[in-house]
């Protein structure tokens, strides 16, 4: 991260790996980052934070379940925000989309559980430096 401001739509251009987020700034204890979204997530939750999203573009859905197992989708569109609050197990998915995200550094993708095994286009990060393409 230089001094200098970050374009999204070249820092975006800049990878092609989905669901693996780039830290495009970063602003007292949390990071901003961006990430290609396509298919789905995998279930998880944040014990501890809030987790703020805002599509860039396309469409990202965010499917959470209440305490009692139910479960209902929020569908985001671009210019759409939405915080998923800390506690709430949640899945995201995209038919194509691009997103930023802020939340503190050092939390994982994946969240703090996770259900089952993670699907191999699904990377568990904290955050790549923008720039530095994993090959994901």
């Amino acid at each position: 991260m230089g001094a200098g401001p970050v374009h999204l739509d070249k820092a975006l251009a800049s990878f092609a790996a989905i669901w693996s987020p780039r830290v495009v700034a970063r602003m007292n204890d949390y990071d901003i980052r961006i990430a290609h979204a396509k298919g789905d997530h995998v279930w998880h939750v944040h014990e501890n934070t809030d987790e703020f999203f805002l599509v860039l573009d396309g469409r990202f859905d965010i499917a959470m379940r209440s305490g009692d197992g139910a479960e209902h989708t929020v569908v985001l569109r671009e210019g759409d925000a939405f915080v998923v609050p800390r506690g709430v197990t949640h899945r995201a998915s995209s038919p194509g989309a691009s997103i930023l995200m802020c939340e503190p550094t050092g939390t994982s993708s994946t969240g703090d559980f996770h259900e089952g095994d993670i699907p191999d286009h699904v990377d568990s990060t904290v955050g790549h430096p923008l720039g530095g393409d994993t090959g994901r």
